[in-house]
Parts: C-alpha cells; sequence; structure tokens
C-alpha cells in the first residue's frame, strides 16, 4: 500500500512546480491583439492597427502586421489600445491602512530629519489588496515614494507583476526624495534656514567624497548626515540621480532651482501647486513637474494659486509632466491610484490636450524616471504592458478590458469585485 503522508508532499511539491511553470510559460505566450485603435504614443495612432507580444515583450506594432501563426489573437475592434499607465507618486503597498501605524512605511526617523539611504521599496507588500484594483483599471507601473523630513529617501519604479518585491521592482533608486516645501519637517524655523540646512547637506556630501579616507579615519570635520546618507547622497551630487523636490510655493520652486543650479543637480518638482507660474522657465531649464487637479480646495498658504489648469498649462511650455494623483503632495491613498485615468481626464477637461494627457501618463513619466526604453510606449522591445480599453480611457464609462503586464494578462477578482457579488446576491434578498 502507497504511503498516502509520503505520497502527499510529493504530490504538492509537484504541483506547486507545475504552476510555477504554467507562470513562466505564459509570459512566452504569443498574442496578437488585431483590429484596435492603437495608440503607441511614440507615434500618431493607427485605426486597425496589431500589436504583437511573445516572451513578456511587444514584438511588432504596425497596421500590416501579419499574426503569427498558432497566436492566440484578441479582437480589439472598436476599442482603444494603449501602453500601460504609470503613477508617478504613490504610496501604493507600502501603505494599507493610513490610520494604522503598523501598515505605514513609507517615513524614516533617519538622523536630524535626513534619510537619504531610506529605501521605500524594502517595506512593500507585494500582497497588498490594493494592487489588483490599480491594476484592473489599466495602471501597470507605479513608482513609489518614502515622505517626511528634509530628505525622505529614495523612490522606485514598480511593475504591477505578481510575485515578490524582487519580481516587482522595475528600477530602484529612481528619485531621492526631498521636501523642501515644509520648514518644520526638516527641523528648521523657516524656508531660509531649511534651503540652507539643505546647501550644507551638499556640500558635506562633496566634502565627504574628496576626503572618505580621513572620514573613516575619524580625522575629519562633522557632517550633518551619518555615512550611509552622505553614500546615498553622492549619486545626486554627480547628477546622475535626480532630486525630486515636494514642493508647493513659486518662491520655494524658484529656490529649488537655484539650489540645482549650483550644485550641479538634475531637478524634478513634485506637487507644483503654484509650477504653472514659471511654466516657461520651468521648460527652459528642462525640469519636469509631477503635478494634478485640484481634489479639494487648496490645503494650505504655499498652495493658494493652485488651479485646474496646471497641468494643461505646464505641457503647452513645454515641461514634461508626470499625472499624479494629488497635486498638494502625492500622498493620496493608495486606493485611489486606480484614479489616474479620471486625473487625466480631467487634466483634458481644463486645457491640456488629450495627445499630452496620454503622454503624462505613458512616456513622460518613463522619461522622467529613466526606464523609457522599457515602458511608457508601444515599441517593439519594450515590455508588454498594454491594456485594451473599451473606448476614450479618459472618459468615465470606460474600462479597461484586458490588461497584460510584462506580457501576461491580469485579470484577477479584486476585494471590490468579491464585495459585489456577496452583496447582490444576499440569500433571499437579490438586488436589481
Amino acid at each position: 500500500m502507497t504511503n498516502n503522508r509520503m505520497l502527499r508532499p510529493a504530490v504538492l511539491a509537484s504541483s506547486a512546480i507545475a504552476c510555477f511553470a504554467i507562470a513562466q510559460g505564459a509570459g512566452a505566450q504569443t498574442i496578437a491583439i488585431t483590429g484596435g485603435k492603437v495608440f503607441p504614443v511614440s507615434g500618431p495612432p493607427i485605426e486597425n492597427g496589431t500589436v504583437v507580444i511573445s516572451n513578456g515583450r511587444i514584438v511588432s506594432v504596425g497596421a500590416g502586421v501579419s499574426v503569427p501563426a498558432g497566436a492566440q489573437q484578441i479582437d480589439a475592434t472598436g476599442k482603444w489600445v494603449t501602453p500601460g499607465f504609470i503613477n508617478s507618486a504613490t504610496q501604493l503597498g507600502i501603505v494599507e491602512i493610513g490610520q494604522v501605524s503598523d501598515t505605514r512605511d513609507m517615513r524614516a526617523r533617519g538622523k536630524d530629519n535626513i534619510a537619504a539611504s531610506f529605501t521605500v521599496w524594502e517595506g512593500l507588500n507585494p500582497n497588498s489588496v490594493m494592487l489588483a484594483p490599480a491594476r484592473k483599471e489599466g495602471v501597470t507601473s507605479f513608482v513609489i515614494l518614502p515622505t517626511g523630513g528634509l530628505v525622505s529617501g529614495q523612490a522606485a519604479m514598480i511593475d504591477l507583476v505578481t510575485g515578490t518585491t524582487t519580481d516587482m521592482i522595475m528600477k530602484s533608486p529612481v528619485a531621492m526624495v526631498a521636501e523642501v516645501g515644509d520648514a518644520s519637517e526638516a527641523g528648521t524655523g523657516s524656508r531660509g534656514e531649511l534651503i540652507v540646512k539643505l546647501r550644507e547637506l551638499l556640500e558635506d556630501t562633496k566634502f565627504f567624497m574628496a576626503h572618505r579616507a580621513d572620514y573613516d579615519r575619524a580625522q575629519s570635520r562633522n557632517l550633518r548626515a551619518s555615512r550611509l546618507d552622505l553614500e546615498a547622497m553622492i549619486p545626486v551630487v554627480q547628477g546622475r540621480l535626480p532630486l525630486l523636490v515636494y514642493v508647493d510655493k513659486e518662491s520655494d520652486i524658484d529656490a529649488s532651482m537655484r539650489v540645482a543650479k549650483d550644485y550641479g543637480l538634475k531637478l524634478i518638482i513634485g506637487g507644483g501647486a503654484e509650477a504653472w507660474m514659471m511654466a516657461g522657465t520651468l521648460a527652459a531649464a528642462g525640469i519636469p513637474v509631477l503635478t494634478g487637479a485640484m481634489n479639494n480646495i487648496p490645503s494650505s498658504f504655499e498652495s493658494l494659486g493652485q488651479r485646474q489648469e496646471s497641468a494643461g498649462l505646464l505641457s503647452a511650455a513645454g515641461v514634461k509632466v508626470g499625472l499624479v494623483g494629488n497635486a498638494g503632495g502625492g500622498d493620496e491613498e493608495a486606493f485611489n491610484v486606480r484614479n489616474i485615468t479620471q486625473e487625466a481626464g480631467n487634466a483634458v477637461a481644463y486645457g491640456m490636450s488629450w495627445d499630452n494627457a496620454l503622454k503624462a501618463v505613458t512616456l513622460w513619466p518613463a522619461e522622467i524616471f529613466g526606464v523609457s526604453d522599457r515602458v511608457g510606449t508601444l515599441t517593439p522591445g519594450h515590455e508588454a504592458n498594454v491594456v485594451i480599453w473599451s473606448g476614450d480611457p479618459f472618459e468615465f464609462t470606460t474600462h479597461a478590458e484586458h490588461v497584460w503586464v510584462r506580457g501576461v494578462e491580469r485579470n484577477e477578482k479584486t476585494r471590490q469585485d468579491l464585495l459585489t457579488e456577496r452583496y447582490l446576491n444576499l440569500p433571499g434578498k437579490p438586488i436589481r
């Protein structure tokens, strides 16, 4: 007689191996999306276009593309096909419940309000129930940002695949995050003192680079930050890693630009409630802005000049815009990351061109964060992050019908789906 207790682990192991093989094989499947209106973003729309996906990547895009033998065909006639959307500023996967501290992993204590070595993605929860709703609404990549202090830490670009944190990370770090608009967060008494403290950190980083041996022998002057934080700041000072400065007030943006110019920094403005006032200056300096529509009245004196037309005014002036869910700080609740489509629709309603709104959730964020060689457009060789929409994705009634991330279609039920099914089918109480 076979020993069932001995057999069971072997069966489970075989099943696990088989499931892994199926998951891996799904990415190798060849898929042809045919008949849809294709928006490559890198070029003009293609009527009756075809997108071929294989081995997790886009193989070909065009109007006269032949369908490979044996490919699974998806008829997209009457539908719109775009790259997967990118939300440029989120706490998705690092915040579960805003009011429960145990579920908030977006902030480090640091030393003297400086936490440059903080790698926020180490706290990412790949099993967060917030991930599936975002993906179901066409978001295939997102940036997670640390918050707090003067220098909050490092940000990362994440793909919405299933698996471990290692599987999900597309690129890390993609930026160093600082909060220049809040003197109290920086541990200073005024904006002027905050800028002095930021300059001191940059000077200390340069000193550390030049006197590392002396520092290690404890024979150098005292420095503002810890050794690990100074190490983390080196790519910023060298201009290799962007400094993403969260700031709203026009004068604070101007001060940040002066610091960036003096130290040769690669600057990104986040929040930017009053960035539209400096649209021409920002465009001339090649500084991108992460911003969005007003979700409420201005929340502070720093954002009194905020307006709904901000994204449109910036993009019209030549500024690369990454649309986010909260123009006042990028700290929108994680469950609303999926609303980036509505943010884009609002931007169009307030003057942003439709083409620029599409770029602001695809190509421009990819360029801003240095991943445009992988995502952001429907380009052969890029990751197959592709969405088929029922119509214009910026219309409120449109929904994503198919979502592929790295060539694998993701269509699992979300918590919202399960709750809807549960309460629409109560025993004896059908709801019509």
